[in-house]
């Protein structure tokens, strides 16, 4: 694909927080951004140049989306690939291979495995009988997941007891039971890979969730995240390479006494990467634009030390005067307009 210019067109498939912290970061670059997605509480729409709400399955909407834009990005997984195929097929950065992967819990761990990462012990289950081989192969404690849409913690259902597996309705089948991994800490490894290959990485911070959503990401990591981290960076790259990736890409691990637990991937920027817009001398999105668009990738070191990302889940933003009466405090509002418990509303970092 063609060097992609300031000035040009930059289309975002999805209307959150992560797309509305792209456009930005494109704006600061001279870039128009053109956002696609369902109608909905779509706070990226207010600060690009263009909007479409239609829906993912909208061939007509969708193709003259794409022939306003000269780059299309997305900023979260769960787009539906097949009418993406519409798009050609240099136009979409990350590509088509990355969603499809990500999309599916199964497909992703095979993946990794495949590579020679190292994921939670794992089986695929449809029905009563595939779980009993599952408990049979692993045992409790583990999780089942549904193979598709779960996050934040959505989708999960944590097996202690015979009694948590008989009360499982499996109806709906599609789901990958996890043996339950013992792990001191949670970190990240985030990259961007440029058009021409170049690699870099941002420092991983040592992640914390509270209810299966992150609620902090700090730096220094620690010890034991630091003495991991070259080894999960080594098979992030080689996820990059096999998908022949472009932009940010994000690998989420849990540190062991024998090393990294490949956790999951995430295509694109990521919340335990908020931190890097006030922290890092280039921040993920704005790297993320780079990368699609053909450009130099930026340097991605820590400004300073120490670093703390904070979520803003539900009322947390109902006071941003106090939240900003700490002089350090770097805050950041999503436009969001119903607080409800556990919606990500913004964050607040603090640097040095």
């Amino acid at each position: 694909m063609a060097l992609v210019l300031p000035g040009s067109t930059i289309g975002i498939l999805g209307g959150g927080q992560l797309g509305r912290m792209l456009a930005l970061a494109a704006a600061q670059l001279g870039y128009r951004c053109h956002v696609y997605a369902p109608p909905g509480d779509n706070v990226a729409a207010e600060v690009c140049a263009e909007a479409t709400e239609a829906a993912w399955d909208d061939e007509a909407a969708l193709a003259r989306f794409s022939a306003a834009c000269d780059v299309v990005t997305y900023e979260f997984e769960n787009v539906p690939v097949d009418p993406l195929g519409l798009l050609p097929a240099d136009h979409l950065a990350p590509g088509l291979a990355a969603l499809e992967i990500a999309q599916d819990r199964l497909r992703e761990k095979d993946f990794v495995e495949g590579l020679g990462g190292r994921p939670a012990p794992y089986c695929p289950v449809d029905d009563a009988d595939d779980l009993g081989v599952a408990l049979h192969a692993i045992g409790l404690p583990g999780i089942l997941k549904t193979r598709r849409e779960g996050y934040d913690g959505k989708g999960q259902w944590r097996l202690n007891t015979p009694e948590d597996v008989a009360a499982l309705d499996l109806s709906a089948g599609g789901y990958v039971y996890e043996g339950l991994v013992r792990f001191a800490a949670e970190f990240s490894v985030i990259l961007v890979r440029g058009r021409d290959g170049a690699v870099r990485f941002w420092d991983s911070t040592h992640n914390v969730h509270e209810g299966g959503i992150l609620a902090t990401s700090t730096l220094p990591a620690g010890p034991l995240i630091e003495g991991q981290v070259a080894q999960a960076r080594e098979l992030a790259v080689q996820v990059a390479k096999q998908l022949d990736y472009v932009g940010v890409l994000t690998c989420e691990f849990f540190a062991g006494a024998d090393g990294p637990v490949f956790n999951e991937m995430a295509p694109r920027v990521h919340n335990s990467g908020h931190w890097t817009s006030e922290g890092a001398v280039t921040s993920q999105f704005a790297n993320h634009i780079r990368a699609i668009c053909g450009l130099p990738l930026g340097d991605t070191a820590t400004r300073a030390l120490p670093v703390i990302m904070r979520n803003l889940l539900g009322d947390d933003v109902a006071d941003p005067v106090g939240l900003l009466a700490d002089g350090a405090a770097q805050l950041h509002l999503y436009g969001k307009g119903d607080a409800r418990d556990g919606r990500k509303m913004g964050h607040v970092t603090r640097i040095g």
